[in-house]
């Protein structure tokens, strides 16, 4: 009897120590509920939208020692190749409708009335701009055009011309800067003070948290989409998900989180060696900013400072923290282009796989393994964030054009 009342009293201290923390998670970035259906019921009105596809990789999965495997493929998403494009448009949209209706027109403000061109006059008088390795630039270049404002795009040195070249076609003026993400951020940060303009983010930083927030309800999208696309009964047992400044992670920690409850699963976070600044803010229980080159393949994660309000999130929420090599990542490109073990062929860009890589990489310890609690029942969640954004680096890496491993995948 006694023990029976030990392990109650154990249960409720646990329901008890998971409400905290969902409690300090709502608390740290408004990442609610209503939030995350405001963005679900704007983005599906979107033309060109579809759930993305939710492809198991059987093969891989049985080869690694793994119950499943689930890769949530962004390749297709509104045709800019990435889950970005739902975060930067959406914030983009959300900022012009509260700025049209601050300077007179009506409220709320309906994107369609926006895309129609009814509020040109206000809206073609403001300028958004953004930092970015690539993806999140050209959502919001493509945002900005479908909703007719100005757009300025800041890049570090490192980003390649084809995908400088993929926010130009979106009608952005795009600034190359000297030195990495973070200096870009800082550059455009200082712009937009000076012009009167306004910073869409996907990182936070002391008095700019908003745009940020609204960008991770738009990821919470994909999100909720897995959630929907999982097999009756198939709830994941882990999640892995890639790191860089943060707001993705935080965004489908959040969403799964309130969904799932106590019983979520484990939550993995997966940087790049070269670009950890997660890793370093675990182990120093804080956030800490990593710098020097962050001269990783896997461009979109090269971040050297956490977002503050995704490290809110994560610090609560995930339960590890990994860093993977650039090998892991061109080795898994390599891999999901070939046909993993007889699965279909998948287009997965530098970026998207570090999940998949953290997933695979940790079954290579036993230790670290048996501590994940990873093995042969488990049901493991990855994002796969990006296809082919820049074609020509992704043929040189695997060797075929993006066009020849999407065709292969249809066969």
């Amino acid at each position: 009897a006694d023990q029976g009342v030990i392990r109650e009293a154990i249960a409720q201290s646990r329901i008890d120590i998971e409400q905290a923390r969902l409690l300090t998670l709502m608390a740290a970035d408004r990442m609610d509920k209503r939030g995350n259906k405001a963005a679900r019921a704007e983005i599906s009105t979107w033309p060109g939208y579809a759930p993305t596809p939710l492809v198991a990789l059987a093969g891989l999965a049985a080869e690694a020692g793994l119950g499943t495997i689930w890769y949530k493929d962004e390749g297709g998403r509104f045709g800019l190749g990435s889950f970005k494009a739902l975060g930067g448009a959406y914030a983009v949209c959300r900022l012009l409708q509260r700025e049209v209706a601050a300077r007179g027109g009506a409220a709320p403000v309906a994107s369609a009335e926006l895309r129609a061109g009814r509020y040109t006059e206000v809206v073609a008088g403001i300028t958004v701009c953004a930092a970015t390795d690539g993806n999140h630039g050209r959502s919001v270049a493509w945002g900005a055009r479908v909703f007719g404002c100005r757009c300025v795009i800041y890049i570090p040195e490192a980003v390649s011309a084809g995908r400088q070249r993929a926010m130009e076609r979106y009608g952005a003026e795009v600034r190359r800067i000297d030195g990495g993400f973070d200096d870009a951020v800082r550059q455009a940060d200082a712009d937009a003070a000076a012009q009167g303009w306004f910073v869409v983010a996907d990182t936070t930083y002391p008095g700019y948290t908003e745009v940020p927030r609204d960008v991770m309800h738009g990821y919470t999208v994909m999100a909720e989409e897995a959630i929907h696309q999982l097999p009756d009964g198939g709830a994941p047992s882990h999640v892995f998900v890639q790191g860089g400044v943060g707001g993705l992670a935080a965004a489908v920690c959040a969403r799964l989180w309130q969904h799932y409850g106590a019983a979520r699963p484990r939550y993995i976070l997966v940087e790049p060696e070269k670009a950890a600044c997660f890793f370093a803010s675990a182990q120093a229980v804080c956030p800490t900013v990593v710098t020097g080159e962050l001269d990783t393949v896997m461009g979109g994660l090269a971040a050297g400072e956490v977002s503050i309000l995704a490290w809110q999130v994560l610090w609560a929420g995930a339960d590890a923290f990994l860093t993977v090599p650039d090998r892991a990542a061109l080795d898994l490109m390599r891999l999901l282009a070939a046909g993993a073990r007889g699965d279909a062929p998948v287009v997965a860009g530098e970026s998207a796989v570090a999940g998949l890589a953290g997933a695979l990489g940790a079954l290579q310890d036993p230790a670290l393994a048996e501590a994940l609690g990873l093995g042969p029942d488990s049901r493991v969640l990855v994002f796969g964030t990006e296809g082919a954004t820049d074609p020509e680096l992704y043929e040189k890496i695997v060797g075929r054009a993006p066009e020849d491993v999407a065709a292969a995948a249809t066969e």
